[in-house]
């Protein structure tokens, strides 16, 4: 394993904090909204195409609980294996931290064969039973079909990307998503509309765009430019590091898995309803990660500058961090979603031109998105967690929003306020799972970060003595 020779990891421990976290964050930030842009702009381009465009946006936003769930495979790896990675670079085991990328590497391929077989053989009853109508059915699985074939890139190119972050290369980070985003946008409108293939278009585009995102990332980490490298001699599969992996990174998987789980339950109940229900779903989701992305892209900024310095342990530099992240995450989200809550007819038209389906979103908007205003406290505590390595806390946390919470309101809330009950389920689980996730992370922060402080004490101590 080559040793640093650029200084980009050191800087993790000695920046000041505000404009380190600025300048991890910022890239990560963009790279996020840019790469939500694939499936805003496909619905955006979708939701007008003449004649169809209602009944094709449904069907395509019914893909998106599918799609939520291919990707959450590769949050295993970037959620678990990135963060691993930073806390052994932090104490200075590069071996390890070699390992964890190959390994990480390998699942991914794995992933890509068992997620894509599986979609495939179930697809089309999947779709129907999670909200696909007879009027709907075929944009879904024409635009999903095509998608699937592009599984390995979504992988390779989310997966592996943090651990360019990891590397302190923010920049290097953003620019993945950038190229592939910037080639979506182009290519969107000349598969849709100047090639008229309508659906099936938009996914054609988006599979070579996350093809140019996988190549940018694969090519940085097999370079002599990265100082965490994919190396053969760290692919060969190990039970630990696996084990370690999936213990951290079930927490992110489970948080983007039941994304997909809370589509098929939302888009179950309000097909009762009818199509144009659906459809408000689709924009309403699409709004609601605008205000998300930029959060996940903040937290994979900040959690390497928190993992590297809790593996050096300095404790000082961790609290600063957390207390950075926090401020800003959670007034950044709460004044975009009160944006959204007070003009959702500016949303709305973005994405269609249907007098009946901009005032529905109008009407329920509202009460989709309330909870959502105080989201940034749980995402700062909860991304935190994970870059100490807590996997338990963060899976507990993520279980608590959308399974334990929002899948029974989403079932039981209807019975009594018809349609409006599926859409108020979602701010009602978001909101009491903040409030719960921020007295557990009050309650259990300064024990972490005081039992890691001592036995980093002890060491010091012991190396003093034997020195």
């Amino acid at each position: 394993m080559a040793q640093p020779d650029n200084g980009y990891e050191e800087r993790l421990g000695r920046d000041r904090m505000l404009p380190l976290v600025v300048r991890m964050a910022f890239p990560a930030v963009a790279a996020q909204i840019v790469n939500l842009l694939y499936n805003i702009i496909d619905r955006i381009y979708i939701g007008h195409i003449p004649g169809i465009g209602t009944d094709a946006l449904a069907g395509v936003g019914v893909t998106g609980s599918v799609i939520i769930l291919v990707s959450a495979f590769s949050a295993i790896v970037s959620g678990g294996g990135a963060p691993l990675a930073a806390i052994a670079l932090g104490q200075g085991d590069r071996e390890r931290a070699g390992r964890i990328l190959g390994n990480g590497f390998v699942l991914l391929l794995f992933f890509t064969l068992a997620v894509s077989a599986v979609c495939y053989i179930f697809m089309e009853p999947v779709l129907l039973y999670t909200g696909a109508s007879a009027d709907t059915i075929g944009y879904a699985t024409d635009y999903l079909s095509i998608y699937l074939a592009g599984t390995v890139f979504v992988q390779l190119s989310v997966g592996l990307n943090t651990f360019i972050n990891t590397q302190g290369r923010p920049g290097i980070a953003m620019l993945s998503t950038l190229i592939g985003a910037v080639m979506n946008i182009v290519l969107d409108p000349v598969f849709i509309f100047v090639l008229d293939m309508g659906v099936k278009g938009a996914a054609i585009a988006t599979v070579i765009s996350q093809a140019c995102s996988a190549v940018w990332v694969l090519g940085f980490l097999l370079s002599g430019k990265a100082t965490l490298r994919i190396e053969k001699k760290y692919m060969r599969p190990s039970p630990r590091i696996i084990l370690a992996v999936f213990s951290l990174g079930i927490s992110p998987f489970i948080m983007a898995s039941t994304e997909s789980l809370v589509g098929f339950v939302l888009n179950t109940g309000l097909k009762h309803f009818g199509d144009i229900y659906v459809s408000a779903l689709a924009v309403m989701q699409s709004a609601m990660q605008f205000g998300s992305a930029p959060l996940t892209g903040f937290a994979q900024g900040f959690v390497p500058v928190v993992s590297y310095n809790y593996g050096h342990g300095d404790m000082g530099r961790v609290k600063e961090c957390f207390r950075v992240a926090v401020t800003i995450m959670f007034s950044f989200n709460a004044v975009l979603m009160l944006l959204m809550i007070i003009f959702p007819d500016v949303v709305a038209t973005a994405f269609t031109d249907d007098p009946e389906l901009i005032g529905c979103v109008d009407r329920m908007m509202p009460f989709f998105l309330s909870g959502m205003v105080i989201f940034g406290l749980q995402r700062a505590c909860q991304n935190t967690f994970i870059a100490l390595g807590q996997a338990w806390i963060s899976l507990f946390i993520a279980l608590l929003r959308k399974v334990i919470l929002l899948v029974p309101l989403a079932i039981v809330l209807p019975r009594f306020w018809g349609v409006t009950g599926v859409f108020a389920a979602e701010s009602i689980a978001d909101a009491t799972a903040a409030i719960c996730c921020v007295c557990i992370f009050a309650a259990a922060f300064p024990k972490i970060l005081g039992k890691t402080g001592a036995w980093q004490e002890k060491k010091r101590r012991q190396a003093k003595e034997q020195s």
